[in-house]
């Protein structure tokens, strides 16, 4: 029974069978009953309709000989056997006794007539059934009564019995009864068939679903689950399908990380070892010594940044980069790191212009994450683009949100490549850096609640760091308290 076939087959066969019982014990305990009682409602109906003619004979005191034929002229009409009992009364007793009877014959003490007695007891019609040697009958009583001319009183007189047998209606319920069980066992077969059939297909979907999940979890990602139909089971090789597309993406991501990284902290690393190895020489003269040592700090401050920007992307994937609610002015914001920048762009040979309009840009923010934000931008736009580029900054408030800008006049960014721009270590044209700074930015701005773009077309292009405008009593997204851990 470990098997989904098998337990599927099974719960078949057990509904199947259920509904059977129900549908047996419904139907064939109560179908004689009611056969019967429509038998005798019918012979009760045939007995009112048929027995004016009957009545009528005694009534008028005719001939026994033309009784007798009255009344069998309505058993032949009724299909029955009708009896005509008398009345004696004596003592406070009821003796019945028959007068006429459509077999011909008084010899009848087998039948006890209990409908007689009834119409007898209660002066209406009645009906009973009773059993005899040949089987069940049924029976329906309809009490004739005469005026008795010295009292003038209506008297019950004699008793009209019409009697049918039952054993047809047995034959019925018998008949009902076979049919119900072969149907049912027809059905049952078929059910334990059918189940079995529907339980293999199904438990085959969920074996290759299976061989396929065995597969991509010992990390053969070139196994495809098939999408087989629109059913619960088609739903879910879809979901597994998504989820192993996104776990070879993650997959060739984490390797193209890893070979990345290290081979990003190898360069500098080597560079040192060989600036370190050339400074031992003690020929060297001041001049080329330190040219040396100006190039070792380069590489140290580039070692230091990549690993301190592979520090933040190690803490935001592991949720350890904590927010503070903050509420700080962008133009303010904007106006500091322009200031930081100010050596940088005059290395560059570019002007940075300014556009922070009059009314403040308060932001529900970390402050100096937002900073660092826009610091990224800002030192994106002169590493990628040649020196004398043209840069420009601003602050807006529209529709609820706070948004920084920084453009470039530079070459802008390949519509193939603009997509790519915010994945870790990608850089589109070789310029230096890793190409983590944007992918950092991003992951923060989202955390804050908000969103970093990039549009670009040639000879311009524009990051927006978008971010929710300051509201009273506003919590910052992912932060209950003053400060708090953000997760994924």
């Amino acid at each position: 029974m470990q098997s989904l076939a098998n337990r599927l087959a099974l719960l078949f066969l057990l509904i199947t069978l259920g509904a059977m019982a129900v549908v047996y014990v419904g139907v064939v305990p109560n179908l004689e009953s009611s056969l019967v009682d429509d038998r005798a409602r019918r012979l009760e109906a045939a007995a009112q309709r048929l027995s004016a003619p009957v009545r009528e004979a005694i009534d008028a005191s005719l001939p026994v000989a033309i009784l007798d034929q009255r009344v069998r002229q309505a058993a032949d009409q009724a299909g029955a056997r009708v009896t005509l009992l008398g009345i004696r009364r004596s003592a406070g007793t009821i003796e019945r006794f028959v007068k006429s009877d459509s077999n011909a014959s008084v010899d009848i003490q087998a039948l006890e007539f209990p409908a007689a007695m009834q119409a007898i007891e209660s002066g209406r019609r009645a009906t009973a059934t009773e059993s005899v040697a040949d089987g069940r009958v049924v029976e329906a009583a309809l009490p004739l009564y005469f005026t008795d001319r010295q009292t003038d009183r209506r008297v019950l007189g004699s008793v009209l019995v019409y009697t049918a047998p039952l054993e047809d209606v047995r034959a019925n319920v018998s008949l009902v009864r076979t049919r119900i069980l072969i149907a049912g066992l027809l059905a049952l077969l078929a059910a334990v068939l059918a189940g079995y059939v529907v339980a293999r297909s199904f438990g085959r979907r969920v074996a290759r679903l299976e061989d396929v999940a065995r597969r991509v979890a010992s990390g053969d990602f070139s196994a495809r689950f098939r999408v087989d139909g629109n059913d619960e089971l088609g739903r879910l090789a879809a979901a597994l399908k998504d989820m192993q597309r996104q776990l070879a993406e993650l997959d060739t991501a984490r390797r193209r990380f890893i070979a990345t990284a290290s081979h990003e902290l190898r360069t500098p690393i080597f560079s040192l070892g060989g600036f370190l190895e050339l400074l031992e020489d003690e020929d060297l003269d001041d001049e080329t010594r330190e040219r040396f040592m100006a190039q070792l700090h380069d590489q140290v401050d580039r070692l230091r940044k990549l690993t301190t920007d592979l520090l933040d992307l190690s803490r935001i994937d592991a949720g350890a980069i904590e927010l503070r609610r903050e509420e700080p002015d962008l133009r303010a914001l904007a106006q500091t790191v322009a200031d930081e920048f100010v050596p940088a762009l005059a290395e560059h040979g570019s002007a940075l212009e300014l556009a922070l309009g009059d009314d403040p840009v308060e932001a529900q923010c970390d402050e100096e994450r937002a900073r660092q934000i826009v610091r990224v931008m800002v030192d994106n736009a002169l590493a990628h683009t040649d020196p004398g580029t043209g840069i420009a900054v601003a602050t807006e408030a529209a529709s609820g949100r706070a948004r920084v800008t920084v453009t470039d006049t530079g070459p802008g960014i390949p519509r193939a490549e603009l997509g790519r721009v915010f994945e870790p270590f990608y850089t589109s044209d070789g310029r230096r850096g890793a190409g983590l700074g944007l992918a950092i930015a991003r992951e923060l701005a989202e955390r804050m609640g908000g969103t970093l773009t990039a549009t670009s077309v040639p000879g311009r292009t524009t990051f927006t760091l978008d971010l929710p405008r300051a509201a009273p009593g506003r919590p910052l997204p992912g932060s209950a308290t003053e400060t708090a851990p953000i997760g994924r």
